[in-house]
């Protein structure tokens, strides 16, 4: 019965507690997507490389955690002090093994560095463009996102199709945009840090105040969504929040015009 009780303190032990890590850690990535607690759902074109890159990640890191707390759970066993009566020798350590665990990292990162260019790239650094007199030129905003404690107020181009001038269309926390097509959107602060984000959609912009900042992507599925500020931005920052909703161009124009209705409405009201 001596394994047993050895059996019966290694329980009731920190190695056993470290050793709960690994499988636990493991067992939640296993069980979430069955129980619909992964990520959500992606409703984007783009969405696919960004959800690649993050579970390649994940598996590389996860392969990492797992061995580096298997050998701490033997190390704890092996040298566990009821065990070894050998009083502890204390040795410089090997420094070959030193320059290999700072390499290895380091091309680790290298690799993921190269890897995730491409996505980057095209989240980041190749707005999309559209034709004009038969030139190339920077797509203009489908609305501007400006936030603010504590919400996201909107604007829309009117009639005129430009940003900027009496006949926009105002909102808030109502973000409403065409489903198939290139999005472009203009990010501002009018106060501190916030983060524009559209987990659904895979893109997260910081808005920083002073800086016009530039997002962009296309949906490919209909629907409302959430739109969330992942950066702490003051004591109301957990209810600043709200809705992107995604439609066909038709309903889309509907919406905006009838927004536009409702805006005059008011505007003639505070007139008289």
């Amino acid at each position: 019965m001596k394994w047993l009780a050895t059996f019966f303190r290694w329980i009731f032990s920190w190695s056993f507690v470290f050793f709960l890590v690994p499988v636990l850690g493991v067992a939640t990535f296993l069980w979430a997507p069955a129980l619909d607690s992964w990520l959500p759902r992606d409703v984007s074109e783009h969405g696919r490389t960004i959800d690649d890159l993050f579970m390649f990640i994940l598996y590389l890191t996860g392969v990492v955690f797992i061995a580096t707390e298997l050998v701490l759970v033997w190390f704890m066993w092996k040298y566990n002090r009821t065990q070894n009566a050998e009083p502890v020798k204390f040795t410089h350590g090997s420094h070959t093994l030193e320059v290999v665990w700072t390499i290895l990292p380091a091309a680790t990162l290298l690799f993921i560095a190269v890897y995730q260019m491409e996505a980057w790239a095209s989240a980041k650094m190749r707005p999309p463009t559209v034709v004009e007199n038969g030139q190339e030129v920077p797509m203009p905003p489908t609305a501007e996102v400006t936030g603010r404690q504590f919400e996201w107020r909107i604007r829309y181009p009117g009639s005129d199709g430009v940003l900027g001038t009496p006949d926009d269309v105002h909102t808030v926390n109502d973000l409403h945009l065409p489903v198939g097509e290139e999005i472009m959107l203009h990010l501002k602060s009018e106060d501190v840090l916030h983060s524009f984000f559209l987990p659904n959609v895979r893109v997260k912009q910081d808005v920083v105040p002073g800086m016009l900042q530039r997002m962009w992507f296309k949906a490919k599925e209909t629907g409302s969504y959430d739109i969330v500020c992942a950066e702490l931005c003051g004591w109301g920052h957990y209810k600043m929040k709200g809705r992107a909703t995604f439609e066909p161009r038709s309903e889309f124009e509907q919406w905006l015009s009838r927004k536009y209705a409702e805006q005059q409405a008011r505007t003639i009201a505070a007139v008289e």
